[in-house]
């Protein structure tokens, strides 16, 4: 085999990220009455919320606001649109979100049936994710995967965020491996390809919807079956 270890993201990649916050968040509007609020269409909130949790997302990557920022300023601002300056309000949101999020089970179309089929050839499989550590392994632990992976290598463990070296030289550390003999799977560009292509490793780009791009990785995916081409 020409590679010895899997690497993959979680967000967006095995964990539908996508639906499992629609429903979390779905959940939260109802039982907080947030219709009472002036807040009259789910639709509209959720829409607003991604555009402020995208943006806050790629700032706490870039290391310009921390994970307390993060999680209350999504909120905040959100509901700053409908103009609700309500911090008590926030601060639960964000608290109830965090709760429910990870009991979400939700994965993306033969998920399993790749891990199983990975597993089943001897593959040592490790993640390699930018969320929070608690978070993620809550996750893993409901939708009954964690018991794939070897090694889950966190920005909290790791000291760093993808898409910098530091966290990919600390989870091949971790596993014992080197960039050639390994290979990458995750949904983003410019975080999960990018950042192994600097560490020398092989890279395959998952991502169910067209995108354009200047990074061109090793392999290109819309459906997690594909990857019993490659590996």
């Amino acid at each position: 085999m020409k590679y010895k270890h899997v690497f993959f993201d979680l967000d967006h990649t095995l964990w539908d990220f996508e639906t499992n916050a629609t429903h979390t968040l779905q959940h939260l509007y109802e039982v907080n009455t947030l219709s009472n609020r002036g807040i009259v269409s789910f639709e509209d909130f959720y829409a607003r919320y991604s555009v402020h949790n995208d943006r806050l997302w790629d700032r706490f990557r870039k290391g310009i606001i921390n994970r307390k920022e993060l999680r209350f300023k999504r909120f905040w601002l959100t509901f700053l649109e409908y103009k609700i300056a309500d911090e008590k309000l926030c601060n639960m949101l964000s608290e109830q979100f965090l709760e429910v999020l990870p009991t979400r089970t939700a994965l993306f179309p033969y998920a399993t049936e790749v891990l199983d089929y990975l597993a089943a050839k001897n593959y040592p499989m490790h993640l390699i994710t930018n969320g929070f550590e608690d978070t993620q392994l809550l996750k893993m632990k409901h939708a009954g995967i964690g018991h794939y992976f070897t090694h889950v290598i966190t920005s909290e463990s790791a000291g760093s965020l993808k898409p910098h070296r530091e966290i990919f030289d600390f989870a091949m550390g971790k596993a014992g491996t080197t960039a050639a003999e390994s290979i990458m799977i995750g949904d983003t560009m410019d975080v999960d390809i990018l950042g192994a292509r600097n560490v020398g490793m092989d890279q395959v780009y998952f991502g169910p919807a067209v995108t354009t791009s200047a990074i061109t990785p090793t392999y290109s995916i819309s459906c997690l079956s594909e990857l019993k081409k490659i590996l």
